[in-house]
């Protein structure tokens, strides 16, 4: 447990992690807030969908902006800016559903707006953990902040069923809940000193440093493995999500607001694998965990497409919680070992890409769900993701053997010009 939680000890990182808490409390309440609101005003999968293509696509296009910021600018101040901005949101959103105003093109602005906040504010916290913990120590924060993410997508969705189903409250509530979730975090920020810029961060034009970052990538082998690794399960298996409503209430007869249960469901999961892995963050076991979450994630994901009832359905989104929320986890852990600390910001946007990618990939797959089935769909992304994660795993293994071989033969011919014998 100590060395579960060992990065906790850290005051500075601790009170971060606290205040991140409150967003990704507020950001999991809304995925099921925006789905349920969505699907009730029109009863398709294509609402759904757009309003989640909404967010991913102002992700994708400012994603690289947001990382590049990151490394360039105090990120405290970054990350308070775009909660506000979050914050506003939610209190619009709220307005409009009490007024009887809402429709499914101002869910999909505010996931529009939210979508924008969302590609600065990932890279900047991530950069910001990067700043507040030692080398030895990074791993096990990244972890950690996966933990709180993962504990997050438990209570958030349990929140948010409340409220949607408090007639008091009802999804005004849980959109005056998320903006105050927001501002507290925002608040808790002020606890932290003041963050650093990294001399000269800002002698370059930021369209330079974007460059100097995909360059960077280009240039480490791994680090561009890894990345697309991360990105085609992300992309290929997390717009599950779109489909859960339908699959409710068209194959498994229950009602759409039953989601919010299956998203705990699935979060527990995730908070018992987080909780497993982050002692591990920083082994040398930690790529081959990596790898192996993720093909339980794709093979959970076949197995909640052909659930026979709610029951199995929710056993097999435990089951999807638990490798998405190991794979998650571990991600930052295998990536901040293959990236200097001036490119994290960098970096973190382009992982932060899956999302928007995965966002974008939410009408298509609720269009194609609407002409063949939830089950069918759900079934083609799961096989879909263990190809993508057999596929890579072998190809980092390759590139690892490739690298311990030449190492060697650097060892042995540096070793045979000292007069040393070999190892």
């Amino acid at each position: 447990m100590a060395s579960t939680f060992s990065a906790l000890g850290l005051r500075d990182f601790r009170v971060l992690w606290i205040s991140t808490i409150f967003s990704f409390l507020a950001f999991f309440m809304s995925t099921v807030v925006q789905s349920v609101v969505a699907f009730d005003l029109s009863g398709t999968n294509r609402s759904v969908g757009s309003v989640v293509a909404a967010q991913g696509l102002a992700m994708l296009v400012l994603g690289p902006l947001g990382g590049a910021i990151a490394d360039r600018v105090r990120k405290r101040r970054l990350i308070a800016a775009s909660q506000a901005v979050t914050a506003t949101v939610f209190l619009l959103l709220a307005l409009s559903v009490a007024t009887h105003t809402i429709r499914v093109e101002y869910l999909a602005l505010g996931s529009l707006v939210m979508g924008a906040t969302f590609a600065f504010l990932g890279p900047a916290r991530q950069a910001l953990t990067v700043d507040l913990v030692p080398p030895a120590s990074r791993g096990n924060a990244l972890a950690l902040t996966q933990v709180g993410h993962s504990g997050s997508r438990v209570l958030g969705p349990a929140v948010a069923g409340l409220f949607l189903g408090w007639a008091f409250a009802g999804a005004t509530g849980a959109y005056l809940a998320m903006a105050a979730f927001y501002a507290a975090s925002a608040a808790g920020l002020l606890l932290l000193p003041r963050s650093v810029v990294r001399p000269g961060a800002r002698d370059a034009h930021v369209l330079a440093d974007i460059a100097a970052g995909l360059r960077y990538v280009r240039d480490h082998r791994r680090l561009r493995l890894m990345l697309t690794f991360f990105v085609s399960v992300i992309m290929i298996g997390y717009p599950y999500v779109t489909l859960l409503p339908g699959l409710l209430e068209h194959a498994l007869g229950s009602d759409a607001h039953d989601v919010g249960t299956l998203f705990g469901i699935s979060a527990a999961g995730a908070l018992t694998t987080s909780l497993g892995v982050a002692r591990f963050a920083d082994s040398e076991h930690a790529l081959r965990i990596y790898a192996g979450m993720a093909l339980l994630f794709g093979v959970s994901l076949a197995a909640v497409a052909f659930a026979p009832s709610y029951l199995g359905a929710a056993i097999a989104m435990f089951l999807v919680g638990a490798g998405s929320g190991g794979f998650q986890s571990l991600n930052g852990a295998v990536i901040v070992r293959e990236t200097e600390p001036a490119y994290f910001g960098r970096i973190s946007s382009l992982s932060a890409l899956a999302f928007a990618g995965f966002g974008l990939m939410g009408l298509p797959i609720g269009l194609l769900a609407d002409a063949i089935g939830e089950r069918g769909v759900l079934g083609g992304m799961g096989a879909a993701v263990c190809v993508a994660a057999l596929v890579l795993t072998g190809r980092l293994e390759t590139t690892t053997s490739v690298e311990r071989a030449a190492s060697a033969a650097l060892r042995a011919r540096d070793d045979a010009i000292s007069g040393r014998p070999a190892e």
